[in-house]
């Protein structure tokens, strides 16, 4: 367990070195998002109909989808490091180590989770401008669900860079893939607005719970939109999703 852990802690430790040497990376992952939520938010905010959303307007109602952005943001830029390492050979050097793969999979998956919710919890400070209350307890709980969504995603993320021999294919599948699954998660109009056949895919679609869960946590005692599934379900589905993620990612690197 010490070899196991030791392992983990290093690869973990080595992602944030890396980010704090290249502190642009910063602008990418959180200043994006930031500029989607001024501009869809403060452009559509007079048009949006709050009816069905249980928010006042929409720069509210897109504040847990723009965290949710964050850390999708943050989970593409980490785990495109493994494709670097493979490149530079360092990954070849960890998998030769007499450790288990989950090991390296735990600490790379840990690192980038890390990194996800620290830029997401910098945006929460927004949360008190459009009059969204925060307190301990809140802060916390968000920090939790942020913790779950940033590990699932990460592990996609390395899931598909694994296979990935260059940063543009990985940049092209990560696109393809995981930008649809947040648009289509309710971060950017409620689930009673959308039609059938959408509907029946946000509800598919497990990011879906991890953004429900947080405008739970935000709106509690304040508004919460209709329609959405219970606190427990939101986070008995994002768990369950993180734990599929990491099982998955971990058999996948135990091949050649």
């Amino acid at each position: 367990m010490t070899r196991y852990s030791l392992a983990a802690g290093t690869l973990w430790f080595r992602e944030i070195v890396r980010f704090v040497r290249q502190r642009n990376r910063i602008v990418g992952a959180l200043g994006t998002p930031l500029l989607f939520w001024l501009i869809i938010g403060s452009g559509l905010g007079r048009s949006f109909q709050a009816s069905g959303s249980g928010t006042g307007g929409y720069l509210e109602y897109f504040f847990p989808g723009t965290l949710a952005l964050i850390v999708l943001f943050t989970a593409i830029f980490s785990t495109i490091s493994i494709i670097e390492d493979r490149q530079v050979g360092f990954l070849q050097s960890v998998l030769v180590a007499p450790v288990p793969r989950s090991a390296v999979t735990l600490g790379k998956i840990m690192g980038a989770t890390t990194l996800a919710v620290i830029q997401a919890v910098i945006f929460l400070a927004l949360a008190p401008a459009i009059g969204i209350s925060l307190d301990v307890r809140k802060f916390f709980a968000l920090t939790g669900v942020l913790t779950l969504m940033g590990f699932s995603l990460s592990g996609i993320g390395y899931l598909i860079a694994w296979r990935m021999e260059s940063t543009q294919g990985f940049h092209a599948v990560m696109n393809l893939l995981l930008i649809p699954l947040w648009l289509l998660s309710g971060a950017l109009f409620p689930l009673s607005g959308a039609p059938v056949w959408i509907r029946g895919i946000i509800r598919a679609n497990p990011l879906t719970y991890g953004i429900a869960a947080l405008r739970h946590i935000l709106y509690s005692g304040i508004h919460v939109e209709s329609g959405l599934p219970s606190l427990a379900t939101c986070i008995a589905v994002t768990s369950f999703f993180c734990i599929v993620s990491f099982v998955t990612t971990t058999f996948v690197a135990q091949k050649r």
